[in-house]
């Protein structure tokens, strides 16, 4: 089982918790995140998909001009391939890293896209909190657009540690492209 990212230190040949992803996108200032590739990709994956985001929120402004929308569109096609940079990065210290049986089922996507997925979850789930800054004295209430958010991250949180889970006990391996 992956070491549990208690007081900022993990393995560094070791899969990254869910605890300590969660923890990587969420502290930009986190000096223990640099420690571990996976983290520090984790990390600038959240800072593409909240770049896309803004992009995204600027192209669609109802004042955009076609000039705006144009540049907005370019930066959205860099940011994308930084992603793809990124999300290949890790999926190179997996294939380096990561002690694959021969015969373990196989798993879909990658380290990097299922990573990659999250940190798009958790900035739309941040982006959801956001917009609904309770003014209400029920600050624990969530709309239910944020609560999905938060829900749907939390299921793919679940599913990224049952497969880290399956990945070190040698009952599923990732695909390495």
């Amino acid at each position: 089982m992956p070491t549990e990212y208690v007081a900022g230190r993990i393995g560094a040949d070791e899969l990254p918790s869910p605890e300590a992803l969660l923890r990587a996108f969420r502290e930009p200032d986190d000096p223990h995140r640099h420690r571990h590739h996976v983290l520090a990709m984790a990390r600038a994956l959240v800072e593409c998909h909240e770049r896309r985001h803004n992009a995204l929120l600027t192209a669609h402004a109802p004042d955009a001009s076609s000039g705006c929308v144009a540049r907005c569109l370019q930066l959205i096609d860099d940011i994308h391939a930084h992603r793809t940079e990124l999300v290949g990065r890790i999926d190179d210290w997996v294939d380096t890293h990561v002690q694959h049986r021969a015969g373990a089922s196989l798993h879909t996507e990658t380290l990097g896209a299922v990573i990659d997925r999250m940190a798009a979850k958790w900035v739309a789930a941040q982006y959801a909190l956001s917009m609904s800054a309770p003014a209400d004295p029920h600050p624990l209430q969530l709309d239910d657009d944020t609560h999905l958010q938060w829900s749907r991250l939390a299921e793919l949180a679940d599913g990224y540690k049952d497969l880290i889970t399956d990945v070190t006990e040698h009952r599923r391996r990732l695909p390495v492209w």
